[in-house]
């Protein structure tokens, strides 16, 4: 059948494409990330607090910057059809805000947790599944650029290393876990910043050293629909 121009097609009534620019997700999701994990991390490495008292100030960062914001930042990278952010905030956002909780259902005396930097088993095992996944993305990130992996894997790391520590109540153990955790802080805060800075001027300050092999450059790049990823 020939079609004519102008011609009605009632099956297409009430059809629309509807295409919202909207920031990279990961923007907020990786600031998030690096300040609540800059804190935490801090804390293991025993740059600051040796008590459990200490852990009750990361709270804030942790339910907020790391939690929410990071989990509020994985759902919007479902409109940016991308998978590996969503994956990455999404878990690590709500682990945020479970760890928040944690600590504060123990300041409230509901639980109790055994000490700041000892034995804590059914906590190492929180991070068993946090390090496999993260490095699984770490592997997936070198599909994207350099710098996402590197955060994933830091972060990935300093989970095994979280597992060893909780398992065995070592402080070298909590020490090696909080530099990891510091070095994927850094490693988001640049990668954010690459991403702010890439969207306001166009040029990436500081570099996120690109590996994807044809980068997709389309009119309309950051609408749903028209491009994959950040």
């Amino acid at each position: 059948m020939t079609e004519r121009y102008g011609e009605r097609h009632p099956e297409l009534d009430g059809a629309r494409i509807f295409l919202q620019p909207i920031a990279a997700p990961s923007i907020v999701g990786l600031y998030g990330f690096a300040i609540a994990t800059f804190m935490v991390a801090a804390n293991l490495a025993r740059w600051y607090g040796t008590d459990l008292a200490a852990q009750t100030f990361v709270v804030p960062f942790a339910i907020f910057s790391g939690g929410l914001a990071q989990f509020l930042a994985g759902m919007w990278a479902f409109r940016a059809r991308d998978a590996l952010a969503t994956a990455m905030h999404s878990m690590w956002g709500s682990f945020w805000i479970g760890y928040g909780l944690l600590i504060l259902l123990n300041a409230a005396g509901v639980i109790t947790v055994p000490t700041a930097f000892g034995k804590f088993v059914p906590l190492g095992y929180w991070f068993i599944p946090l390090s496999i996944i993260t490095l699984t993305g770490a592997v997936a990130a070198l599909r994207v650029n350099l710098l996402l992996a590197m955060v994933l894997f830091f972060l990935g790391m300093g989970s095994a290393w979280a597992v060893a520590a909780f398992f065995h109540g070592n402080l070298w153990l909590f020490r090696a876990a909080g530099y990891s955790f510091i070095v994927s802080a850094f490693f988001a805060w640049w990668t954010a910043t690459g991403l702010m800075f890439e969207a306001m001027t166009g040029r990436e300050i500081p570099p996120l050293i690109d590996l994807r092999k044809k980068p997709e450059v389309v009119t309309g790049a950051g609408e749903p629909g028209v491009i994959v990823g950040q």
